[in-house]
């Protein structure tokens, strides 16, 4: 995968491949919170909690990946179609993390819908 989600200076990246797939979600977002917290340098998640912009950096890179999701799709371009929605899922994680939020909340949300 390409992007920031790999961007090769950001520990979040790293692949733990012992993580069961139905919990990479939350070991992602646990990383999240873990920039958060300790904003270690060199790292693409904590240049995004502490940018100049706030959070209209993240915002700005949510609509960015929204647009580039919504082209691959339309071209049927699948890995790219993969790659896109992997980098929108994690900024939209970094946005959560921002507004306090977190995926018990997201899940909760989102089980009530069903």
């Amino acid at each position: 995968m390409s992007g920031p989600v790999d961007d090769g200076d950001d520990p979040a990246a790293e692949s733990d491949e012992s993580v069961p797939d139905k919990a990479v979600l939350d070991e992602l977002f646990a990383t999240i919170e873990s920039r958060k917290r300790e904003l270690p340098n060199g790292s693409y998640t904590t240049s995004l909690f502490t940018h100049e912009k706030g959070e209209n950096a993240v915002l700005e890179k949510i609509g960015e990946e929204t647009t580039e999701t919504i082209l691959a799709a339309k071209d049927g371009d699948l890995d790219e179609l993969t790659d896109e929605s992997a980098d929108l899922v994690y900024h939209l994680l970094v946005l959560l993390s921002m507004k306090d939020l977190d995926l018990a909340e997201l899940r909760t949300e989102l089980r009530d819908r069903f």
